[in-house]
């Protein structure tokens, strides 16, 4: 009698430290890198994700920023180095190279091309469903100042944030990719 409640209870007790370990189904992703191709897998990834039923969150930094940049935007009043910094960078995912094959930018048209005959949503497009079905997407706050942007810079729907907001996304994520 007394073993069968001791039973009982390390089984309870069991089944509440499996779900206070158990992690949602949620991928949290590092957008680094600002080449084409990168991208196009961070975010074919994500849409399949939310697909899936899973939570995504996106935090974009350093040249990840750039395929969420506007195409155009006013660089008035910002420092020659951010100037510099700005006008060396691609404006928006529609400008981006492709890490291999860039052929003198000529590789993501290309690729477009070839995307475009075999029915394959392009960047932009992707970049758009994820925000419409409900990937949150984090700018870091740190890198979008050292690059001298400003959130009109960046596409709308965007979410500023710090490495403590990834390290939240991340501790609850299951899967935590970097791109």
């Amino acid at each position: 009698m007394v073993s069968d409640d001791i039973s009982k209870k390390v089984k309870e007790l069991e089944n509440r430290i499996a779900a206070l370990e158990k992690k949602d189904d949620h991928l949290t992703l590092v957008l680094f890198s600002g080449d084409f191709d990168k991208a196009m897998a961070a975010f074919i990834i994500a849409n399949g994700c939310i697909a899936m039923d899973m939570k995504v969150t996106i935090f974009a930094t350093f040249w990840g920023l750039d395929v969420l940049k506007k195409s155009s935007f006013n660089t008035a009043g910002r420092g020659f180095l951010e100037k510099m910094v700005l006008a060396m960078r691609p404006k928006g995912s529609g400008k981006l190279g492709t890490s291999k094959m860039n052929f003198g930018g000529i590789g993501p048209k290309l690729f477009k091309f070839m995307m475009k005959r075999k029915n394959i949503e392009q960047l932009e497009s992707l970049i758009k469903m994820a925000q419409e079905y409900g990937v949150r997407i984090i700018a870091c706050q740190m890198t979008v100042d050292l690059m001298g942007l400003k959130s009109s810079d960046l596409i709308d729907g965007l979410e500023p944030g710090g490495v403590g907001a990834f390290l939240a996304s991340s501790s609850h994520s299951n899967t935590t990719l970097f791109i």
